[in-house]
C-alpha cells in the first residue's frame, strides 16, 4: 500500500498521479482521517503528561499528609478521557488503514498515460506471424480433432470454462511446464520454489488480492484459505513479516503452480479454447531487490520471459500498458503479447509488473541495508514465464502444417518424447 508518510508530504502530487489511473481516485479520505487521528493523538499524549504530572503531585501531596481525593478523581477521570481517545484513534487506525488497502499503487512516471487499454504503447515485435498457404484451423478445432483436449468433458467435470488435457495433451502441457521450469533455473538463475495452491487471507492481502477483488477469488468455505490466482501470490510472501539481509538480495524464484480465477472473462472470441479459462497452469517469476536496482531487474525479468518465446520461435510483441490498464498493484507493467492466427492479433501471454515497495509494504517485507544500518522496504517484482495454456495454444496454432499435424517446437522434442502430434 502507499507510504502514508509520503500521502502526507504529498497529497496533491499522489493524488495527480491517482487520477492518471483514474479521475475518480483520489488520497482526500485519507488525508482527512490521518489529521483527525493526528489530532487525537495529540490530544491523548497531552493527557498522559497531565496525569503523569498529577500522580507525581499525589505522591507529594500524600507524602505531607493532605488529602488527595479529588486530585485522584480527576486523575481517574483523565485515564477513562484516555482511553476512550486510544479507542476512538484505533477505530480511525483501522479505517484509514482499509482505505489504504483500496487504493491502488500511484504509476510510473514513465508509465503512458491512457483512458483504456487502446492507449498501450507498442514498444516492439520479435518475429514474423507465420502466413499460411492454406486454411488455418483455430486450436480449439485443433484440439478436439487431435483428442489434446476434451473441453465438453472438462466442462461435465467441473463446469464452464475447465478444461481436461489427455494423451498427447497432456503431455505437451506437462512438456512446456518442465522445459519453462529447467530453463529459468538453469540458465537465468532462479531458484525453483513448489509453494501450497492455497493461502490465506493474509497472504492474498500482502499481494494485493484482497480486500479489493473478493469476489474474483475462489474462497473454501468455512476456512481462511484461498485458491491462489497465480504463483505470485504465495512466492511473493514468503518473506513476509521478515527482515532480510542486503546481502541476500537479490532474490530470484520461479515457481509452476495451478491458477484459479472467477473472473475469467465473458463474451466474445475468447469463449472458446484456452485463452479464458477458470483453471490454467503458469510458471511464475517473482524477484524481491533493492528500490537502488529495481528498475533494472525489472527488464531483466522482462526479457527472461521473452526468451521462452524466442526459443519457442513464436513471434511476440512487446506492449507498456498505460495507467488505465496496469494492475491494482503495480507501478510500471510490460505486457508479452503472442500472436495467435486464429484471432488475426496478438494475446497477452506475459504481464511483467513492477510494484515498487507497495506490496512490500503490506506484507512488511524489509531489508537491513549494510551501510546504513537502516531497514528499509524491498522492491517486489513479477512476470509469467510463461501462461502454459496460451503457449500451448500458441504452439497448436503456430505450428499446425497443411496435412493435420502440427509440429513441435525443437526445444521441446526432448521433453515431449515426440517430435509432431
Amino acid at each position: 500500500m502507499l507510504d502514508i508518510k509520503l500521502i502526507r508530504e504529498n497529497p496533491e502530487k499522489i493524488n495527480e498521479l491517482l487520477k492518471r489511473r483514474n479521475p475518480e481516485l483520489s488520497v482526500d479520505d485519507v488525508i482527512k482521517i490521518d489529521e483527525e487521528r493526528r489530532k487525537i493523538q495529540t490530544s491523548a499524549d497531552e493527557l498522559r503528561a497531565k496525569r503523569k504530572k498529577d500522580s507525581q503531585m499525589i505522591g507529594e501531596l500524600k507524602k505531607k499528609g493532605e488529602n488527595t481525593d479529588s486530585i485522584q478523581a480527576e486523575v481517574k477521570k483523565i485515564g477513562d478521557d484516555i482511553k476512550e481517545l486510544e479507542e476512538k484513534q484505533a477505530a480511525l487506525d483501522a479505517k484509514q488503514r482499509d482505505l489504504l488497502l483500496h487504493i491502488p499503487n500511484i504509476p510510473d512516471e514513465t508509465t503512458p498515460i491512457g483512458a483504456s487499454e487502446d492507449d498501450n504503447v507498442e514498444v516492439y515485435k520479435w518475429g514474423e506471424p507465420r502466413k499460411f498457404d492454406f486454411e488455418f484451423k483455430a486450436h480449439w478445432d485443433l484440439c478436439e480433432e487431435k483428442g489434446l483436449v476434451d473441453f465438453e468433458r472438462g466442462v461435465k467435470l467441473s463446469q464452464s470454462r475447465f478444461t481436461l488435457y489427455r494423451g498427447k495433451g497432456a503431455k505437451l502441457e506437462r512438456a512446456i511446464i518442465n522445459f519453462f521450469l529447467d530453463y529459468h533455473c538453469g540458465e537465468q538463475g532462479y531458484e525453483e520454489i513448489l509453494p501450497p495452491f492455497m493461502a490465506n487471507a493474509a497472504t492474498m492481502t500482502g499481494t494485493g488480492q484482497l480486500p479489493k477483488f473478493a469476489e474474483d477469488m475462489y474462497k473454501c468455505v468455512d476456512e481462511d484459505l484461498y485458491l491462489i490466482p497465480t504463483a505470485e501470490v504465495p512466492v511473493t510472501n514468503i518473506y513476509a513479516g521478515e527482515i532480510l539481509s542486503e546481502d541476500d538480495l537479490p532474490k530470484y524464484m520461479t515457481a509452476y503452480t495451478p491458477c484459479f480465477r472467477r473472473e475469467a472473462g465473458s463474451a466474445g472470441k475468447d469463449t472458446r479454447g484456452l485463452i479464458r479459462v477458470h483453471q490454467f497452469n503458469k510458471v511464475e517469476l517473482v524477484k524481491l531487490c533493492t528500490p537502488q536496482t529495481s528498475r533494472e531487474e525489472h527488464e531483466k525479468l522482462t526479457e527472461d520471459a521473452e526468451k521462452m518465446l524466442q526459443l519457442l520461435e513464436l513471434p511476440y510483441r512487446r506492449e507498456a500498458l498505460c495507467t488505465a490498464d496496469i494492475g491494482f498493484s503495480a507501478n510500471k507493467c510490460w505486457d508479452l503479447e503472442v500472436w495467435m492466427p486464429s484471432y488475426g492479433t496478438y494475446k497477452e501471454i506475459s504481464s511483467c509488473s513492477n510494484y515498487g515497495d507497495y506490496q512490500a509494504r503490506r506484507a512488511n517485507i524489509r531489508y537491513r541495508d549494510k551501510e546504513t544500518g537502516k531497514v528499509q522496504f524491498v522492491h517486489t517484482i513479477n512476470g509469467s514465464g510463461l501462461a502454459v495454456g496460451r503457449t500451448f495454444a500458441a504452439i497448436v496454432e503456430n505450428y499446425q502444417q497443411e496435412d493435420g499435424t502440427i509440429i513441435i517446437p525443437d526445444i521441446l522434442r526432448k521433453y515431449t518424447g515426440f517430435d509432431k502430434i
